[in-house]
C-alpha cells in the first residue's frame, strides 16, 4: 500500500490544510469529481417573491417574529481564552471557561480547567470474552468482527431505566483509514484480508457499560449480554414501499428484502422508543458503477471502486451479472435495537435514498412521528418524513413500525430580501438578517407519488432525482438536522461548499449566502405554529461560521464578534438539558488552522449567538457524535480518524494511549492512533469551583501533557 497520487488523488488539491487522506477515505475524493447535482431546478433566486408572507407562513397571529440587527463594524477577535465569553453557565448546567483554539498540529485532547477526559472504548477493544485482545500486527477479519470498529461517529450512552449505574453505549463506524491501520509491507501481501478487516470494521457497536454512581466515569463491559457488532455483512431486513422492488433485487436476494451490511454510517439519532437510527452516507465510493445517469447523480464512478471490495465480494461491482442493483441497497436510514442483540436491523425505504447524514425525530402535535434528514453533498437537499401511524407511549412493538410507512417531503427555502442584496460576500442584507420562509414539497403522500413521471418506488430509490424535479433548494452540504428538544426549533448544519458560485454551479442565495463557502453556516428553522407536521416554516441563519479575525462575513446572530470562539465547518449538532446548542466541527484544520472542536452556542436572551469552545481533539482527528449529559457533569465525543494524513511508520497522532515514539514496540506490540469514544467529566476541583478565572485548560498528549 502506498500514499502516492494514485492512492490519494487529492494530494496538492485539498482546500487549505485539509488532509488528502480525509478526502480519499471519508468521501471518495468527492471534491476531485464533478458536482453530482447538475439539475436546472429552481432555487432561491427564482422564487424570492413568494406570494405567502413570512407572518402568514408561521401562523404568528399578528405577533412579529423577533429579529436581531447588528451594525456594520467588524472587529478582529483576539485568540485568547479571556475574550471568548468567560465564566457563566449561559443557561446550561456545565459551567466552563472557553478554551483558546488549538493549533492543528497539536496532538493533545484539550478540555477546560476543572475537567478531565478518559477513553471509554477504542478501536480493537474486544467486546466478547472469546474475542482476542487488539494487536496492530496480528489483525484479522475474524478478530475485528468481535472488536470495537473503526472511526466511530454517531454516539449515545443509554442508561438503563431505574439504574443510573448501567446501560449501553452505541456507536457507528463510518469508514476506515487503511494507510494508518496496516503495515504497508503486510498490506501488500495480504490485501484481500485487509479489505475483509475493513468490512468488519464498518457498521455499529453496541456494548454494555457500567459506573460506580451517577456522574462518574463509564467503563465498558467485555462479555456484556447486549454486546453486539454489526458489520458490512450483517443481514438487514428491508421495509417500506420499496421493499421487494425490482430496483432492489439481486442474484443473491431475488426478493429484494434482505441486504447484507450497512456502509458509511455517519450521524444518527435515538428514537423516543429507544432504538437507534443512522444514515448511510458516502456509500458511492464502495461500488464500481456502469456510467448510468442514476449512478452519476449518486457519485458512483464507472471505474474500480476506491476501496477495491469488489475484488473480494462480487456484489460491489455493478458490472458483475446479477448485482446491477446492489448500490441501490445502500443510502438508507437504518434502525437497530440496542437492547436485543438477536434482533434483525432494518433499512427503511420510506425515508428515501440519498447520502443521509443521519435522521432525528420529533413527535408532531397529532402524535405522528417526524424525521428530519440532510443529504451531505454539495448542492443537495433537506428532507422530512411524516409517519402515517401515531406514536403510542410505552408501546414499543407498535412504535418500531412507525418509520415503515408515511409521507416524504423535500425543502424549498425562500428569502425575504432582494436578490441583489445577496451578492456572495456574506454581507447581511439591508434588513439585518438572512431569513425568510419555506415549504416542504411533497414527494410521496398517502402512498402516491407526487413527482411527475416517477413511481413511488422510483422516488424512494432515486430520491435525489425526485428532489431535482420538484425544485428543492440546493444547499451547502446539509449534514446534521436536529430538532431542539426544549424549543422544538430545528437546526441545520451546512458544513461548507467551495463550489458555490463557481463556473456553472448555483450561485449564492439567502439560505446559502456565500460564494466559495469554506466555513459553512447553521440555519434555525421554525415550523408553522411550532408543529413538526406543518408543511410551511420560517427560517433564519443563526451562524455564518468563520474566524472573525480573518473573515468579515462571519456572523453570530448579532453577538459581538470579538467575544466568540472561531468556528468552521459545523457538522454534528446536540443539545443540553436547557436547550443550548452544541456544535462539533469537521474541517477546521484546513479552513482556520485549528484542531477540530466542540463548541457551545447560546440560543436565547442577550447571549444569543455566543460561541464558546469547550474542547479540541488531537491532530488529524474530527469531533463526532457529541452527547451532552449536563445533569451528570459529562460530555461525550467520538474522536474519529486521529492522525489522519500520517503514515503507519510515522503517525501524526498517538491518541489515546500516547505511547512515546521510541516505545511503540513493547513486548512485540506495535501502537498506532486509535479512534475512540471519550468521556469529558468534571473533576472534584471543578465541582468545587477551584479552577479560577485565570487558570489554563487541561491538555493531555504526547507533547508534554500527561500520558494515558
Amino acid at each position: 500500500m502506498t500514499t502516492d497520487r494514485k492512492l490519494l488523488p487529492m494530494l496538492g488539491h485539498t482546500r487549505g490544510n485539509r488532509s488528502a487522506a480525509t478526502c480519499h477515505f471519508k468521501c471518495g475524493n468527492a471534491c476531485a469529481k464533478d458536482v453530482c447535482n447538475v439539475s436546472g431546478n429552481a432555487y432561491f433566486r427564482d422564487i424570492a417573491d413568494s406570494a405567502l408572507s413570512r407572518r402568514a407562513l408561521l401562523g404568528l397571529s399578528g405577533v412579529a417574529a423577533a429579529a436581531v440587527v447588528i451594525g456594520t463594524e467588524t472587529v478582529a477577535a483576539p485568540h485568547a481564552a479571556a475574550d471568548f465569553g468567560g465564566w457563566g453557565q449561559g443557561g446550561g448546567k456545565l459551567p466552563f471557561r472557553a478554551i483558546a483554539p488549538v493549533e492543528r498540529t497539536a496532538d493533545v485532547v484539550t478540555v477546560p480547567s476543572g475537567y478531565d477526559w478518559a477513553p471509554i472504548i477504542r478501536w480493537g477493544d474486544p467486546l466478547f470474552k472469546n474475542a482476542p485482545d487488539f494487536s496492530l500486527t496480528r489483525q484479522s477479519a475474524a478478530a475485528q468482527a468481535g472488536q470495537f470498529g473503526y472511526n466511530n461517529d454517531y454516539l449515545n450512552i443509554l442508561a438503563d431505566r431505574g439504574n443510573a449505574r448501567s446501560g449501553v453505549l452505541v456507536a457507528n463506524h463510518e469508514y476506515t483509514n487503511e494507510e494508518i491501520m496496516f503495515d504497508p509491507a503486510w498490506y501488500a501481501e495480504n490485501t484481500d484480508e485487509a479489505r475483509r478487516i475493513a468490512m468488519a470494521a464498518h457498521g455499529f457497536t453496541v456494548v454494555e457499560v457500567k459506573r460506580r454512581k451517577a456522574g462518574q466515569k463509564w467503563e465498558y463491559i467485555r462479555g456484556g449480554k447486549r454486546n453486539r457488532r454489526i458489520t458490512a455483512t450483517t443481514p438487514f431486513a428491508v421495509d417500506g414501499p420499496a421493499a421487494g422492488s425490482e430496483l432492489l433485487r439481486t442474484k443473491a436476494d431475488p426478493r429484494g428484502r434482505r441486504i447484507l451490511g450497512t456502509l458509511n454510517n455517519c450521524a444518527g439519532g435515538t428514537t423516543p422508543w429507544g432504538t437507534i437510527i443512522s444514515g448511510e452516507e458516502n456509500f458511492n465510493q464502495y461500488f464500481e458503477g456502469t456510467g448510468s445517469a442514476t449512478d452519476a447523480r449518486y457519485g458512483i464512478a464507472a471505474e474500480p471502486s476506491e476501496r477495491g471490495w469488489e475484488k473480494v465480494d462480487p456484489r460491489f461491482s455493478a458490472r458483475n451479472e446479477g448485482f446491477e442493483n446492489e448500490a441501490n441497497r445502500f443510502g438508507w436510514i437504518v434502525e437497530i435495537d440496542p437492547q436485543d442483540p438477536t434482533s434483525t436491523p432494518v433499512k427503511h425505504t420510506a425515508l428515501g435514498r440519498f447520502k443521509h447524514e443521519g435522521a432525528n425525530i420529533r413527535i408532531a402535535a397529532d402524535g405522528r412521528v417526524v424525521a428530519y434528514s440532510g443529504d451531505d453533498e454539495r448542492f443537495d437537499y433537506v428532507y422530512k418524513f411524516i409517519s402515517k401511524k401515531k406514536y403510542r407511549p410505552g408501546n414499543r412493538p407498535h412504535n418500531m413500525t412507525l418509520l415503515s410507512e408515511g409521507d416524504l417531503y423535500v425543502a424549498r427555502f425562500t428569502g425575504d430580501s432582494p436578490a441583489a442584496e445577496v451578492d456572495g460576500s456574506g454581507g447581511l442584507p439591508e434588513d439585518g438578517n438572512f431569513d425568510g420562509t419555506g415549504a416542504w414539497l411533497p414527494l410521496v403522500v398517502d402512498g402516491v407519488s407526487k413527482v411527475a413521471g416517477m413511481s413511488v418506488e422510483e422516488v424512494l430509490v432515486y430520491t435525489r432525482l425526485a428532489g431535482d424535479k420538484v425544485g428543492a433548494t440546493k444547499m451547502d452540504r446539509p449534514e446534521d438536522v436536529e430538532p431542539n428538544p426544549v424549543t422544538g426549533k430545528v437546526y441545520i448544519a451546512l458544513t461548507n461548499n467551495t463550489n458555490r458560485g463557481v463556473g456553472s454551479n448555483a450561485g449564492p442565495d439567502e439560505a446559502n449566502p456565500r460564494s466559495r463557502n469554506r466555513d459553512g453556516h447553521v440555519i434555525e428553522l421554525t415550523e408553522r405554529r411550532h408543529d413538526a407536521a406543518s408543511l410551511t416554516f420560517g427560517w433564519s441563519i443563526l451562524l455564518v461560521a468563520g474566524d472573525p479575525a480573518k473573515s468579515e462575513s462571519a456572523y453570530f446572530a448579532g453577538f459581538p464578534r470579538d467575544k466568540v470562539s472561531p468556528i468552521s465547518c459545523p457538522d454534528n449538532l446536540a443539545f443540553d438539558s436547557r436547550g443550548n446548542l452544541w456544535i462539533s466541527t469537521d474541517g477546521q484544520p484546513g479552513t482556520i488552522g485549528y484542531c477540530d472542536a466542540l463548541h457551545k452556542v447560546d440560543l436565547t436572551g442577550p447571549q444569543r449567538g455566543r460561541v464558546r469552545q469547550f474542547l479540541a481533539v488531537p491532530a488529524g482527528a474530527e469531533t463526532c457524535g457529541p452527547v451532552i449529559h449536563d445533569r451528570d457533569d459529562s460530555v461525550f465525543v467520538a474522536v474519529q480518524h486521529p492522525g489522519e494524513g500520517g503514515t503507519f511508520a510515522e503517525p501524526l497522532s498517538l491518541f489515546p494511549d500516547y505511547v512515546p515514539a521510541r516505545g511503540r514496540e513493547k513486548r512485540g506490540q506495535a501502537f498506532a492512533p486509535r479512534p475512540s469514544v471519550v468521556q469529558v467529566y468534571r473533576t472534584d476541583a471543578g465541582r468545587r469551583g477551584r479552577h479560577g478565572k485565570g487558570s489554563a485548560p487541561h491538555e493531555s498528549g504526547h507533547d508534554g501533557g500527561r500520558g494515558r
